[in-house]
């Protein structure tokens, strides 16, 4: 393997280890911008959806969908597009999506129907966040060295997670005394200040490298099937049908299977066989998509492993606290993010303050001190899940949860990432961060598939218990398939009309059964999340005990003859 040769620096990485100045700092300013624009944005537009929805014309499905799809051409493209940026340099390639990025955003803010806010959102912010978010994590590699490295993945993480975290406050604020639009609108003013940084990165290209279009392909359709099978579970059914799956007006049911088998099948097909053509190009001298060797290297999948964990739960976490608050509890959208405040500070602190700890305690042991933190919070949640609870209340668990994920974040990374040679960190990086997106489609689908249909099992369960009534399995899922689709197509008008119908006592019987259905499905969705955090916990004790050195991941003494520099 080769060393790392910057593009545009004459000076050795390790002589820049250590420096001051605004010039040095930049490069790690700018890609924290951008992190922090591309998490924020889906966090941020989840609270705005009724505004959306208004101004628009349009409806619920519609927006959801919008959202579900920025998350699934980022996921599909992150893995062509680390390979993209080696080819062209990645500078070139970071501003460029930067462009990109703002003229999605801009569009967006703009947008006059549902169609333009779908193709500058979407589509356009979709495949320059595809690029920007993997690309950050590289270039700080490139950028750093030794302990400015480890803190500077530590602040990119921690940016990750706080930006996700305070993104229902911003959109609350903004939707509650201002318009939605401002946010895309602060978005693109955010991508003009990264992108004017853009001069100060390091560069770094490989000339010898070409894009694998088959593996390409079938990484991109391979990891959209398994994103599009997972959101389309909680409403299509996760085996077999719940209700019709109607393409072109024509049922897709094999079998009567639901799309979620399919799609989550052909994806792993597919994925199985990308990994077969990157060995078939490695054996054919030909340059695969992720070399082999990165995905052989046991450091980096044990962290990958761990990563795609975290994101799970994480993602779970994120979707359904601020759900169970404003539904069950009363909170606004500002309170909910008023609630999260002090899981954002403690993880975005610990994320930046903790990546020297590393001197005094292994990195995979900082992992799962946090991890087993995490699930502390949670269980500490759990015993306090009530319509009552304050914000007050939650203080305590959130900052607990959000220290664990801090300490978590500051290492995974970096932990991760420096197992491998720096030629391949665009690789690695990508590929971490594709896996990671993947985290947050299941987690999201699947525990706010499990919160919502625990929910309605719950009310269904209640009133045919009241009412004295015994129906069958099968026809008590068909109640709570008619009960989802009611409470999806009614007004809140006919809501309103039909519970002013019921006597008092009814409506008394009915407001308990639904209280407790929220209670006892958010107890089960965190029991869920904790259980997920426990599998994080068995995957980091096969992180490594330290980090690698330079020479266990790089052969130094065989000069690079693929890289270039910017005056060739």
């Amino acid at each position: 393997m080769q060393p790392h040769v910057p593009i545009d620096s004459d000076e050795p990485d390790e002589e820049q280890t250590g420096a001051t100045g605004f010039r040095y700092w930049a490069p790690l300013i700018t890609v924290s911008v951008a992190m922090f624009i591309g998490t924020i944005d889906s966090s941020m537009m989840n609270v705005a959806v009724p505004a959306i929805v208004s101004d628009l014309n349009t409806d619920v499905t519609a927006v959801q969908g919008a959202i579900s799809f920025y998350g699934l051409v980022m996921a599909s493209l992150m893995l062509p597009a680390g390979r993209v940026a080696t080819m062209y340099g990645l500078k070139r390639i970071y501003a460029l999506s930067l462009v990109l990025y703002g003229l999605g955003t801009l569009l967006a803010a703009i947008s006059w129907n549902m169609g333009v806010l779908f193709l500058g959102w979407s589509v356009v912010e979709g495949v320059a966040a595809a690029v920007l978010l993997p690309l950050g994590f590289t270039l700080v590699v490139i950028n750093y060295e030794g302990k400015d490295r480890a803190m500077g993945l530590g602040l990119l993480a921690g940016v990750s997670a706080a930006a996700a975290a305070l993104g229902p406050i911003f959109g609350g604020i903004l939707t509650t005394f201002f318009t939605w639009r401002y946010g895309f609108a602060g978005e693109f003013i955010l991508a003009l200040v990264a992108l004017a940084l853009v001069p100060f990165l390091t560069d770094y290209r490989d000339s010898d490298v070409t894009l694998d279009w088959v593996g390409a392909l079938l990484s991109s359709i391979g990891i959209g099937a398994l994103v599009l099978g997972f959101i389309l579970g909680g409403k299509y059914g996760w085996i077999r049908e719940a209700r019709p799956f109607v393409v072109g007006g024509t049922q897709v049911n094999p079998l009567g299977l639901s799309p979620t088998v399919l799609l989550v099948a052909g994806g792993g097909v597919l994925l199985v066989a990308f990994v077969h053509w990157q060995f078939r190009r490695e054996r054919r001298n030909e340059t695969p998509l992720v070399p082999m060797r990165v995905l052989n290297n046991g450091g980096f999948v044990s962290g990958v492993t761990t990563w795609v964990f975290r994101s799970v739960a994480l993602a779970g976490f994120l979707f359904v606290v601020p759900l169970f608050l404003q539904s069950a509890v009363g909170f606004t959208a500002f309170e909910s993010g008023v609630a999260l405040l002090p899981f954002s500070i403690a993880g975005f602190v610990f994320a930046l303050g903790t990546t020297g700890w590393r001197k005094r305690i292994q990195p995979k042991y900082l992992v799962q001190i946090g991890t087993g933190l995490m699930i502390g919070g949670l269980l500490l949640l759990y015993g306090q899940t009530s319509v009552t609870t304050t914000i007050a209340e939650m203080l305590l668990p959130m900052a607990i949860v959000g220290t664990g994920l801090g300490l978590v974040m500051a290492q995974i990374v970096d932990l991760t990432l420096s197992s491998v040679a720096d030629e391949d960190v665009s690789e690695a990086s990508s590929t971490l961060n594709a896996t990671g997106m993947l985290g947050y489609a299941i987690g999201t689908a699947v525990f706010g598939s499990a919160l919502l249909s625990s929910f309605y099992r719950g009310v269904v369960d209640g009133v045919l218990l009241t009412r004295g009534i015994t129906v069958t399995i099968g026809q008590r899922q068909d109640i709570v398939i008619l009960l989802e689709d009611a409470r999806e197509i009614a007004t809140e008008a006919e809501r309103q009309a039909a519970f002013a119908a019921l006597s008092p006592e009814q409506q008394q019987a009915l407001a308990d059964i639904v209280q407790g259905a929220m209670v006892s499905s958010m107890e089960l969705t965190l029991l869920f999340i904790v259980a997920v955090s426990v599998v994080m916990l068995a995957a980091a004790t096969f992180l490594p005990t330290q980090k690698p050195t330079v020479d266990e991941v790089v052969d130094v003494d065989k000069p690079s003859e693929s890289v270039i520099r910017a005056d060739d």
